[in-house]
């Protein structure tokens, strides 16, 4: 698949086009990845709109804000749509808490990736298991650790297509999108929280701060990745 090729073609479409597209090029071996975020809002609300039956998962960590969890009930009732839920393995945190305590992944960035291995990336590869590919709502501005995020890349830590159908993306078209089309969205984003992880991990971002500097805020901004989006610089072929 020429990358560069398809990339160039798709960033003239609209992301409900893009979405098209990608089912149609998997033949529906393709799913969503949602956190309940704005952005995977917005994807759920056009996904739905094209194929009813789109296959959609969360990553469920055991410890998300309430209103992640409330979300996850309203969504599911608004668009009828079977959400799978992947949890961690019961062993795997109870070693963790053995190791670090119930906080430890305040102490050290190894201790934080330690905790997002157990809690997202080992189930992501449980989820993304017999996938051709995967969407995100990664979108460049986010932060300085995507800004290079193309709207189709190949994701060879996984071994599968990842489709960024939001990648040029501003934050004010995922707002104008959501209120115009009536999208049910997280709670805690009308109190300063636009990016939403954990709860322990996740403040409210004071004005002038960028949409991320809220998660693990009390580390430098490169190192802001739980593990599930890390990529190459530039955009990788794939045959």
């Amino acid at each position: 698949m020429d990358l560069k090729q398809i990339n160039s073609t798709l960033q003239h479409k609209s992301s409900e086009e893009i979405l098209a597209y990608v089912l149609e090029q998997f033949n529906g071996n393709v799913a969503l990845a949602s956190s309940f975020g704005a952005e995977d809002q917005v994807l759920t609300d056009m996904l739905c709109r094209i194929d009813p039956n789109i296959k959609i998962f969360t990553l469920d960590t055991g410890r998300l804000p309430a209103e992640t969890y409330a979300l996850m009930d309203k969504t599911r009732e608004k668009y009828g749509v079977d959400i799978q839920i992947f949890f961690p393995d019961t062993e795997d945190i109870e070693k963790l808490y053995a190791k670090q305590g119930v906080n430890g992944f305040y102490s050290s960035v190894e201790n934080r990736k330690e905790c997002c291995y157990v809690r997202k990336v080992k189930p992501l590869k449980r989820a993304l298991k017999g996938l051709s590919a995967w969407i995100t709502g990664l979108r460049k501005e986010q932060s300085v650790t995507r800004d290079d995020v193309q709207i189709v890349e190949y994701d060879a830590t996984h071994g599968l297509y990842k489709i960024n159908p939001l990648a040029e993306w501003s934050e004010t078209d995922v707002w104008s999108y959501i209120r115009f089309h009536n999208v049910p969205y997280n709670k805690l984003h009308d109190e300063g929280y636009p990016s939403i992880g954990c709860a322990p991990c996740t403040r409210a971002v004071h004005p002038g701060e960028d949409s991320r500097a809220g998660r693990w805020w009390w580390e430098s901004p490169e190192k802001k990745e739980c593990g599930l989006h890390l990529h190459d610089k530039g955009v990788k072929e794939h045959a």
